[in-house]
């Protein structure tokens, strides 16, 4: 069992895509042999067109949606898996998708009730998702494989990663799975492997369970996570509905991530991260990611691994300008992620293409983000060449989206 973050299994994983790093990639090893070396980064990502699928909602070789019609209102898991995905990637393929980016693939709470069918409230940093798998004790191994079905047809793989909070590892006390807001701690009881808020404290619990709490054990510190309550308003210093925020400005915390993202690169050897809720990272926790995984993905042969952020705003350049690169004018010497997504463009363009607005409102739109931008390079080149744009479809009544950058 991967408990550790320090200890032999995850250590050996790094070192061995350390070690491997100059190895050649094709063909593949047979089962039971050494992992092939890492797969190389792209020349330049502009030139790859990224689609997003949602592991759960994209496809089950199986059967059809546990819960039909498949575009039908449901919050909870429709049974797509890793197998599912990688039966399409010809089709994929044959669309012209140079990248895929998958909705989250590691473990969130399996206890009824906390299910997050989208992925973004992670419980265990460094397993991949088990009902994903055919097999979930296979489910590392499936997800691998799926990667590695990719890199076979020149497709990347983009992780989608949350560095911000967990599932809803703990109840409030007096309250539940959320609370009204409070500029101190409150009193909360960790929930056990059956969902129960049982424990007063995370730490000494005898015999952990390990579908409960956060995983690896080195996350299980009550001073890791702000138990304030939901978050007021724009402001981050609050849990997202159920979902548990870290405090991202613990330095302890930064390490414990960025050494677990690590590893899930030289496990699955994917080849970028997209990050949840950028804006909403303490502490320059956006900029030390950005180096410190750069620098991992260098030291095991991937040149051009690539990260990008969500910063959801409508005006959002200002903002994004604080998490990508370097700022030249104040002279950082950490260099943040190298792009975000597009929304200002994704907010501002449809109402111009319909005529509701004057042109001009793009026009200014881009004059404002080669103002406040003027200082910063991204480790690819010019921040603002690195905007990762893209188109959204959506069932309204279900909530499935499909995204292409």
């Amino acid at each position: 069992m991967l408990n550790s973050l320090f200890g032999p299994d995850v250590q050996g994983v790094r070192d061995n895509a350390k070690t491997n790093s100059g190895a050649n990639r094709f063909p593949f090893p047979t089962s039971g042999s050494a992992p092939p070396a890492p797969y190389p980064s792209p020349e330049d990502w502009r030139d790859q067109w990224i689609y997003f699928l949602m592991v759960d909602r994209f496809n089950n070789p199986d059967r059809g949606p546990l819960h039909p019609p498949f575009d039908g209102p449901f919050n909870g898991y429709q049974g797509g898996t890793y197998r599912g995905v990688q039966e399409q990637l010809p089709y994929l393929k044959n669309l012209g998708v140079g990248a895929i980016w998958l909705s989250p693939v590691l473990e969130n709470l399996h206890f009824p009730g906390h299910e997050v069918y989208h992925g973004y409230g992670i419980h265990n940093f460094v397993r991949a998702e088990r009902r994903f798998a055919h097999n979930p004790d296979e489910a590392d191994n499936e997800l691998r494989a799926l990667v590695d079905a990719a890199h076979a047809l020149g497709i990347y793989v983009i992780f989608d990663i949350v560095l911000n909070h967990t599932g809803d590892v703990f109840a409030y006390d007096n309250f539940g799975a959320t609370a009204p807001h409070s500029d101190s701690r409150q009193p909360v009881h960790w929930r056990d492997a059956t969902g129960t808020p049982t424990f007063p404290s995370v730490e000494g619990v005898a015999a952990p369970p390990i579908d409960a709490l956060v995983w690896p054990e080195e996350f299980q510190k009550d001073a890791y996570y702000r138990e304030q309550g939901v978050t007021v308003g724009d402001d981050v210093i609050g849990d997202f509905s159920s979902l548990k925020q870290f405090r991202t400005d613990d330095p302890d915390v930064q390490r414990l991530l960025i050494r677990a993202y690590q590893y899930v690169i030289a496990r699955f050897d994917c080849d970028g991260f997209r990050i949840d809720t950028l804006r909403y990272l303490l502490g320059d926790l956006p900029r030390l990611v950005g180096n410190s995984i750069r620098e991992f993905a260098l030291s095991i042969g991937k040149k051009n691994f690539f990260t990008f952020g969500e910063v959801f705003d409508r005006n959002a350049e200002a903002d994004i300008a604080r998490f990508i690169g370097r700022n030249t004018a104040d002279k950082s010497e950490l260099v943040g992620v190298d792009a975000a997504l597009d929304f200002p463009l994704f907010f501002n363009l449809p109402s111009v293409m319909k005529g509701f607005v004057a042109p001009r409102a793009l026009v200014d739109m881009y004059a404002f983000r080669k103002q406040v931008e003027q200082h910063i390079v991204s480790s690819h080149g010019e921040a603002t060449r690195f905007l990762v744009t893209f188109l959204a479809g959506l069932y309204p009544s279900s909530g499935i989206a499909k995204s292409v950058g």
